[in-house]
């Protein structure tokens, strides 16, 4: 019988359909060399962003007949070692894209109102209302660095809130992006105008630290930048150095350089709004 090996968490209602047709074991947590070790009893493995199916593992399993991604993006694969012993590499690319897309939103208006800082500040028994004074998404510029299914997404809710919107995107068709009411730009216009800028393109060469020091300091000292996408994209040192020197206002993160993402500069910055991850969840 075909045996699946699922490595990483998944809903019940997948492991269920899964076990209609093959023999599913559910075994999230593993290490790498326990991994390695199960791996070569199974006919495909299934993971989300927490296995990283680095080319020893994929060497390892050797019966395997498909790796798949329970979400968006396959970075944590190594696609090229997998493709040399013609496994198929699938995912899930619409899996998340509501989720993630309200996630960004939530991020935007944490950052607009200050509700991570003013929760604190209530809990401590404060009441500092001049001190969190916020500003409307409302007639603000929200610029996408990447506008695919989640972006646009985020562009379709971010127009209902009043914004305007506009992507740095050299993969979508002008008439694509007319069609959703977005205006495209090269990323430094897109830098120096937005009020809001978020960011949905996938990790690659060219993308890894796309948002640097450079880039950040074209942006304006208003202006808050969030990453629901890949926390390689942003570089957090620059960041954190930006948002302690007033260079910019603030940054909603759900993903990291590392995960978890202990040590990070980031975490010790008070204008920030951070969750673990939560894009898919």
């Amino acid at each position: 019988m075909f045996k699946i090996l699922v490595s990483d968490p998944i809903a019940k209602e997948g492991v269920d359909l899964l076990s209609q047709q093959a023999k599913v074991d559910l075994r999230p947590g593993l290490s790498k060399d326990d991994l390695k070790r199960l791996l070569p009893d199974y006919d495909a493995l299934i993971v989300r962003s927490e296995t990283k199916v680095t080319a020893d593992v994929v060497e390892a399993g050797s019966k395997l007949k498909v790796i798949a991604r329970a979400g968006v993006g396959v970075d944590n694969i190594d696609v090229a070692a997998a493709t040399k012993r013609k496994i198929p590499v699938v995912n899930a690319p619409a899996a998340s894209t509501i989720s993630v897309a309200e996630l960004a939103l939530a991020h935007m208006l944490a950052l607009a109102r200050h509700v991570p800082q003013a929760d604190r500040s209530v809990k401590e028994g404060k009441w500092e209302k001049k001190k969190f004074e916020g500003v409307e998404l409302y007639g603000k510029t929200l610029g996408l660095v990447g506008s695919g299914r989640i972006g646009a997404e985020v562009a379709k809710r971010a127009k209902s809130f009043g914004m305007r919107v506009i992507a740095y995107d050299p993969y979508l068709p002008p008439k694509a992006a007319e069609e959703r009411g977005i205006e495209l730009t090269n990323l430094e216009a897109l830098l120096l105008e937005s009020d809001f800028i978020s960011i949905h393109a996938a990790l690659t060469d060219e993308t890894r630290h796309m948002i640097g020091a450079k880039q950040l300091a074209l942006m304006k000292k208003s202006a808050h930048i969030v990453n629901c996408a890949r926390g390689e994209i942003v570089d957090e040192v620059a960041l954190a150095a930006a948002l302690r020197a007033g260079e910019i206002a603030g940054a909603g993160l759900d993903v990291f350089e590392r995960e978890p993402p202990a040590g990070s500069p980031v975490l010790a910055v008070e204008s920030v709004s951070l969750t673990p991850h939560l894009g898919a969840s």
